[in-house]
């Protein structure tokens, strides 16, 4: 629920898209972290958990978050029109679902979640095996489906009241937020490798 850059994406896909775009970020987002779980059970957990990876990380993230934020920033000072589309066709879909994983991956914060908060939740779900690990996984994507399937919702039911001139400063500020976030990310990883 920490509001993140996910959450910025999510809220102008939304905008754009209608209430699918929310679950469809998730699912994004689920698929990345399936895949992070499964490596962090075959040990990948040593490796993210350095520190020079963390700053790397941070760097490439930060850049990634900064460079999205530049150009939906941009988008949003040009004034853009709104175009709803209630019934996205499969194209806009799948880019909603590459954006839930690219704006992800390119969360620093991410990493960290899973380098330590993540990975003692997974630990503790080991101990269970299999079942736990499953168990676990579904509760934390639910989880996620619930808070972003509302946010969505919000935004969608409200949409047809948002006009060209919401929406572009909708667009403007979460660039804004996607720009201030990437850049604190981008010197935070500058001044954890310069140490």
């Amino acid at each position: 629920m920490t509001p993140g850059p996910l959450l910025a994406y999510t809220i102008t896909a939304s905008a754009r898209y209608g209430f699918w775009a929310g679950p469809l970020v998730v699912l994004g987002h689920a698929i990345l972290e399936l895949s992070l779980v499964t490596l962090l059970v075959l040990g990948l957990d040593q490796f993210i958990d350095s520190e020079f990876v963390t700053s790397i990380v941070g760097i490439i993230g930060g850049t990634v978050l900064v460079i999205m934020g530049f150009l939906m920033a941009r988008t949003g000072w040009n004034k853009t029109t709104l175009t709803l589309e209630s019934t996205p066709g499969v194209e806009a879909n799948q880019r909603v679902i590459i954006s839930g994983i690219v704006v992800s991956m390119s969360n620093p914060y991410w990493f960290l979640w899973w380098a330590t908060i993540g990975l003692t939740y997974l630990l503790w779900s080991l101990e269970l095996g299999t079942i736990g690990i499953v168990s676990f996984f579904t509760g934390h994507i639910l989880s996620d489906l619930a808070w972003y399937a509302l946010v969505s919702f919000i935004i969608a039911t409200g949409r047809r009241a948002i006009n060209d001139n919401v929406y572009s400063w909708l667009l403007f500020f979460c660039g804004l937020a996607l720009i201030g976030l990437g850049a604190y990310f981008v010197e935070e990883g500058i001044r954890h490798l310069a140490n």
